[in-house]
């Protein structure tokens, strides 16, 4: 089991990489979003989305969705190995 320090230490490491995640937002919802992990703070970490229009946003979640599970995160590895974390 995972703790949110945890959590956030490998996150950190992570900054720079592209990641997958996955978000659960109720009544059947989820959601695939590809991005590049831009920043982690003490208490969120900042995901770089861009979509096929060019249109780029940002998305932050806490690390205890990460931790409760409603958001899934993978890092995708230089060698095409996703890590999954959560």
């Amino acid at each position: 089991m995972n703790s949110v320090a945890q959590i956030r230490k490998d996150l950190e490491g992570c900054i720079g990489k592209k990641v997958i995640l996955r978000a659960n937002r109720g009544r059947k919802k989820t959601t695939v979003k590809e991005g590049v992990l831009e920043s982690a703070y003490p208490n969120l970490f900042v995901v770089r989305i861009c979509n096929q229009y060019d249109s780029t946003r940002m998305v932050s979640y806490t690390y205890s969705d990460v931790l409760t599970s409603t958001v899934e995160v993978t890092i995708c590895d230089e060698t095409d190995r996703l890590i999954k974390i959560s």
